[in-house]
């Protein structure tokens, strides 16, 4: 392991230019080894508190143990026991001169002065603090533990409760009513006198609870019917957002998961995670609670435009399903995610998304009158998207910031107290994981406007929304702004460097390299640079953009197998600048050119990066756009870089396993291999929040099931097919592929095998599973396509 200090970008340009050296050969074994071998990467980074020390977290050398470094000065040196106790953390929050910062570490809560470095633990505990943030008077610090709120006092050095949420009944609330209790208390005057005995001594006690700055509030009750999801304090203490949802609710069934290798040496089981089906994830209420009085309120939802419509009603009855009664269900996904106060607690806004996941509206609550008051909404056809949802509140308590993607692209915008919006970004790219400066007047956020693969980071400006690209370096991963808003300490990577960090102005310019991480035996290595290329669509599509890999110079007259790469997740980006999520593929695709094929990774419709078209592409019909794609890409390598149209192979894992089957299945005479890995073969098996985005759900829509899933097409089967999949798999599970095994045994199908790993789950950690498995696809190409 080896860090740098300080390298500049030129680096990066003499990297680039070395791989168009002769590539150094890679063999299967090497390629699948341990990543350690590589050099691990910089897997997180955040400031110090004082803006001239970094710190970043990075995996120990044959180990799964993470260490922490500080770089001050030249050096990075390994954080030691002693310096742990004041250590600084990610994302801190400060107060609204940040001239202080609330740090939460392993659970605890601390205050740093900014001025001094003075560090004072605010909580010790064995459950951890959570949503910590400042009061509005800006002397206490609000944080929340489990279900309950508290507040520390800096002059007093104290902690105090203000908010304890109970989902029981209320013990001292009136009981329902009943004619028999009441008969009584109306004829035996000692029952009567008993009672007011008790209930005067109950009220004098609560009287005097609550007149005793000294005593704990009273507990708020919310009942017994519900859990609570989430909640949010308002920072001046008045008030308390609660998320519930109803107990026991969810009737969804759980599977088991066998484990057959273990330590016991008996068969074990886990539970799995549940199944798409129109049930779906619980409903979501929230309740507006006012501290002093502890009066609970159910803000209805009766407001938000359009929460009546059902945009599914015609399915619903074609699917001969009762109709949806009343408003459509909705859910608040998580405190961060959903409720954001402004700093002197006197607005808050709400994101609330329909079940359905045709809507998403942002709306402020009238605190005074209790009701919701809708901001803005967004409304898709297919599926509103789940990221590029941010928003929060401006230094001036009054104006909103938000993303959406209502322009076909994820941009953010303004919306002033008078009700009026504008864009801040805007074009034919998109923006993500906003920063905003101390001041609120400077935006920082990821951007990608040259090319959908090419990542910077970029601000703009709260006056006229001028765009600045602040970095040149084409593959930033991500980014955090110094406590002085000076400096941005930037996590980056090329094709061959994993995760690096380094530093630039806030104002833009030319980096400091902090590390390099990378073995000097990986560093030696040439590599065969990936070419991005815009392959033609002839669907109406916009360019598919691809990584291509093929030799230097291709031989005159000869024809190259062609091996097809399929990324898997579907709504995920490969064909980047970065270091792949993929490398290892990415050096199989080196052996693969080694070996005479060449090989084309497509980043197909439903990719993350190209806007909301693209995403929706597969609304009802996953698997179809995107293998017109790989027909398209398939063609463009006939014609374009010798491309032996009868040898093609193709491959992948998850979302790519499953594109792998509807290529051999639906266009069995164009694709003569493929290999299927941790495969979905049906759809119906899958999870709900990612599949009923896409394909609403199987009891509702059925028919989009079966045009989306492989398993109807196992009958198709021509070509040569191995399917490989991690028994203990959580994610895709193993019983996808011993389904679609049973139906090929049924249908007599050949020249197909399944390859199970006992101790993987959904992505491989053992280098022996790897190498087997990608040994197993390395010989069914040689085998089918030579």
């Amino acid at each position: 392991m080896r860090f740098v200090l300080p390298l500049v970008a030129t680096a990066i340009a003499a990297h680039a230019a070395a791989v168009n050296a002769a590539p150094t050969p890679i063999t299967l074994d090497q390629a699948m080894a341990n990543p350690d071998w590589i050099g691990n990467p910089v897997e997180s980074a955040w400031w110090g508190w004082d803006s001239r020390q970094v710190y970043f977290k990075q995996k120990r050398t044959a180990s799964a143990v993470r260490d922490t470094y500080q770089i001050a000065g030249s050096a990075a040196k390994l954080v030691d026991e002693k310096q742990l106790a004041n250590l600084d953390s990610a994302d801190p929050v400060y107060n609204r001169e940040r001239t202080r910062a609330v740090l939460l570490r392993n659970g605890d809560l601390f205050e740093r002065d900014l001025k001094t470095g003075a560090l004072t633990q605010i909580v010790r505990g064995t459950t951890p603090a959570s949503d910590a943030q400042y009061a509005a008077d800006g002397n206490h610090v609000q944080f929340r533990v489990g279900s309950d709120w508290f507040s520390w006092s800096r002059s007093e050095r104290l902690v105090s409760p203000v908010a304890l949420l109970r989902t029981a009944k209320d013990p001292d609330a009136a009981p329902d009513a009943d004619f028999r209790r009441d008969m009584q208390l109306r004829l035996i005057t000692t029952l009567a006198q008993l009672k007011k005995d008790k209930d005067d001594t109950r009220d004098q006690r609560n009287a005097d609870r609550a007149a005793d700055a000294t005593r704990a509030p009273l507990p708020i009750y919310l009942g017994d019917k519900v859990t609570i999801e989430t909640s949010s304090l308002s920072p001046d203490g008045r008030y308390l957002l609660v998320v519930t949802a109803a107990k026991d609710g969810d009737k969804r069934r759980i599977g088991k998961l066998p484990k057959y290798v273990t330590e016991s040496g008996y068969e074990e089981t886990d539970e799995e995670r549940k199944r798409v089906s129109e049930a779906g994830p619980l409903a979501h209420q929230l309740k507006l609670i006012e501290v002093a009085t502890r009066k609970v309120t159910d803000l209805s939802l009766d407001d938000l435009p359009g929460i009546k419509e059902d945009p599914l009603a015609a399915m619903r009855v074609a699917q001969k399903l009762d109709p949806i009664k009343g408003n459509r269900a909705v859910r608040f996904e998580g405190r961060e995610d959903s409720i954001r106060w402004s700093a002197n607690g006197a607005r808050v806004a709400v994101l609330a998304q329909t079940i359905d996941n045709k809507d998403r509206w942002i709306a402020a609550v009238d605190l005074a009158a209790a009701r919701l008051q809708p901001l803005h909404r967004l409304s898709d056809a297919a599926w509103v998207n789940n990221r590029g949802n941010d928003f929060g509140w401006q230094p001036d308590n009054s104006t909103l910031w938000y993303e959406s993607e209502e322009s076909g692209y994820s941009h953010l915008y303004l919306r002033s107290a008078d009700g009026k919006a504008r864009p801040l970004t805007s074009g034919k790219w998109e923006e993500s994981n906003v920063t905003w400066s101390g001041d609120g007047q400077t935006a920082y956020f990821m951007c990608n406007p040259k090319l959908p693969g090419t990542y910077e980071v970029c601000s703009t400006n709260t006056r006229d929304g001028a765009l600045k690209e602040l970095t040149s370096l084409g593959g930033v991963e991500s980014f955090a702004l110094s406590p002085d808003g000076r400096k941005l300490l930037v996590r980056y990577s090329t094709a061959y460097m994993p995760a690096q960090i380094g530093t630039v102005s806030s104002s833009g310019g030319a980096i400091t390299q902090l590390t390099d991480t990378r073995t000097a035996d990986y560093k030696a290595r040439e590599w065969i640079e990936p070419q991005i290329v815009p392959v033609p669509s002839t669907h109406g599509a916009d360019p598919v953009w691809a990584k291509l890999y093929r030799p230097a110079t291709l031989e005159a007259g000869k024809k190259y197998p062609v091996v097809m790469f399929v990324h898997g997740a579907g709504y995920l980006q490969n064909v980047t600048r970065r270091y792949p999520v993929y490398f290892r593929e990415q050096m199989f695709h080196n052996l693969l050119v080694q070996k005479g094929y060449i090989v084309i990774d497509m980043d197909y419709r439903a990719s993350l990066g190209y806007g909301r078209n693209w995403r929706t592409a597969i609304y009802r019909q996953m698997g179809h756009p995107e293998l017109e794609d790989y027909v398209d890409g398939l063609n463009w390598m006939v014609a374009n870089q010798q491309g032996d149209v009868k040898n093609v192979g193709i491959y992948g894992g998850s979302y790519g396993g499953f594109m792998t089957f509807m290529a051999l299945l639906r266009a069995p005479d164009q694709f003569k291999s493929g290999a299927a890995l941790r495969p979905v073969t049906d759809w119906t098996t899958y999870n709900h929040e990612y599949t009923a985005n896409i394909l609403n759900t199987p009891e509702l829509d059925p028919e989009a099931y079966k045009v989306s899933s492989p398993i109807e097409y196992a009958d198709q089967l021509k070509g040569n097919l191995l399917i490989a999949h991690g028994m203990i798999d959580d994610n895709v599970f193993f019983q996808d592929s011993v389904r679609m095994a049973q139906r090929f045994i049924e249908l007599k199908k050949a020249n197909w095998e399944l390859a199970p790993y006992p101790l993987e789950r959904h992505g491989f950690v053992h280098p022996e599973s790897w190498y087997d498995e990608y040994r197993r696809i390395y010989e069914l190409f040689e085998r089918t396509l030579k």
